[in-house]
């Protein structure tokens, strides 16, 4: 069983707004039985932190193109993207780029 785990989020570029406008959240994900990953992670924070317009924020399973996810401050690209596996104490960024014309 995987221990629960502490990690902080941030959300800025406008994606706070999704969250009330705030743009840091700490939060400790649940010991459940397989280690937390990217893609459990978003579903995680659909349920409990995205108050409005979850199309703006996720496309499928995963982030909408448009959003920068950053991991420790490394693009989620080197990372391994939704099968990154969390670790306590992990930093998540997600930076909307998309700007309204």
């Amino acid at each position: 069983m995987a221990a629960p785990i502490a990690i902080h989020l941030e959300f800025g570029g406008g994606a706070e707004l999704l969250f009330n406008g705030v743009k840091e959240h700490h939060v400790t994900l649940p010991s459940q039985s397989e280690p937390w990953d990217v893609k459990q992670l978003l579903v995680w924070i659909q349920r409990n932190l995205l108050k409005e317009r979850p199309e703006l924020f996720v496309q499928g399973d995963s982030v909408r193109p448009g959003i920068l996810v950053l991991i420790n401050d490394a693009d989620w690209e080197l990372m391994g993207e939704l099968d990154y596996q969390l670790q306590d104490q992990d930093n998540v960024v997600f930076i909307s780029t998309l700007h309204g014309g």
